[in-house]
């Protein structure tokens, strides 16, 4: 495949992972409303039809694999490719976060790995599994309840409360690997962005200054969201509504 060829992969799978984290940022940031709006959001994407939740997931894995694998094809490439004089040069030119990349995507992939073992397999803390609450009406959709009773169900998992408990001062430093992390991707999406833009051609001179302040104020604003969930549970303005009950 041509160094052109990998570049366009790097974009492209990009250009997903940078809407899969917006869309997720903005799923995660109804923690802040009432406990059911998080509830009915967790119930109704368990259960999309015609199983498209795992469609999804499938898509996100490949771009994760393809993004990854083309970083480092790209990467050897680059090195084969320039002599160690004008690497150095190009070493010194680059900023702090082009420098990261590589750190920040290998600590990231980590932190995907626990962060589903966490919260979406739940095999970390198996209690989790067992936190279940009653829906009051008052999230998103409107017709929920009476779904549930059709089905013979009366309770959604709680996935309020799991949030709360995981991030709570109990898992104090779970809290500061999830805020660290956050801001690892916050930096490799300031230089993720702009480079995307460039290996599609869409960046030109005129525009590498105004793509690099959009990177840096959608990074900001990324890390704000993901990080103020935390920092909400740490603190006490997040409150569980069901207890914990570790199991043995």
């Amino acid at each position: 495949m041509s160094s052109l060829g990998k570049k366009y992969i790097m974009a492209l799978s990009g250009l997903v992972l940078v809407g899969f984290v917006i869309g997720h940022m903005v799923g995660n940031l109804q923690m802040f409303l009432h406990p059911d709006w998080i509830n009915e959001y967790a119930y109704k994407l368990q259960n999309l039809p015609y199983g498209l939740l795992w469609v999804v997931r499938l898509v996100l894995l490949v771009c994760v694999i393809a993004h990854i694998v083309t970083a480092i094809l790209l990467v050897v490439e680059n090195k084969r490719a320039r002599p160690a004089g004008y690497v150095e040069k190009a070493h010194l030119q680059a900023s702090f976060a082009s420098r990261t990349m590589r750190y920040s995507g290998t600590i990231l992939l980590v932190f995907i790995v626990f962060h589903i073992m966490h919260f979406t397999v739940q095999n970390i803390h198996p209690e989790f599994k067992e936190l279940e609450t009653q829906l009051e009406g008052v999230g998103t959709m409107h017709h929920v309840n009476d779904k549930l009773t059709a089905i013979g169900k009366t309770h959604v998992h709680d996935v309020y409360s799991m949030v709360v408990h995981g991030f709570g001062p109990r898992f104090w430093y779970v809290s500061v690997f999830y805020i660290i992390s956050m801001a690892l991707l916050c930096f490799h999406l300031m230089h993720g962005i702009s480079s995307m833009f460039q290996s599609l051609g869409l960046r030109n001179a005129a525009w590498r200054v105004r793509l690099d302040r959009i990177a840096l104020a959608l990074a900001i604003v990324v890390f704000i969201g993901f990080a103020s969930i935390p920092v909400a549970s740490l603190t006490g303005i997040l409150e569980p509504i069901t207890p914990l009950i570790a199991t043995h």
